[in-house]
């Protein structure tokens, strides 16, 4: 296993905290991380996301979609089985499930919806005016020096 030291970005960078965290976590392997349900995360648009997640045999009232602390969770648990039925064969698995997916800042979750087994969630990242780029116009030595308010003059007793 690998292990690698991010002291050197946490010095290099002021308010990436959260940065480095994310790449500590995505570097460490965790054999417990489930793989059930699959999934998908396509880019829509520039600005836009859809993560898709298989969810066949599970109906909409089933389905949990929750947005806590930056995290969108996932969950689903089935009723009750109909005890008459019985199953010669069970492949279709509808277990209980719980996934999460750590969002990025400013990524906000607009809508889901439940199409044939597919549970599609649609998120967009809206930046805010005050982290967009802007221009900082740099004065110039002459600007400065007609602005500057003049040193009061000494009177002469």
């Amino acid at each position: 296993m690998r292990s690698f030291d991010f002291a050197p970005l946490y010095r290099a960078t002021v308010g990436f905290d959260r940065l480095a965290d994310l790449m500590d976590r995505a570097l460490s392997v965790d054999a417990s991380q489930p793989t059930y349900p699959p999934y998908n995360i396509e880019k829509t648009a520039e600005n836009a996301y859809r993560i898709s997640v298989a969810v066949a045999g599970f109906t909409a009232d089933e389905l949990a979609v929750e947005v806590k602390e930056g995290t969108l969770i996932v969950s689903a648990r089935k009723a009750e089985d109909d005890a008459s039925r019985t199953f010669l064969h069970r492949g279709i698995a509808t277990r209980a499930f719980e996934r999460r997916f750590a969002l990025a800042d400013h990524v906000r979750v607009t809508g889901a919806q439940n199409l044939d087994g597919m549970l599609h969630i649609d998120l967009v990242r809206e930046t805010p005016e005050a982290l967009k780029p802007r221009r900082i116009e740099i004065a110039r030595a002459a600007d400065i020096e007609a602005t500057a308010v003049p040193a009061p003059e000494t009177a002469a007793a």
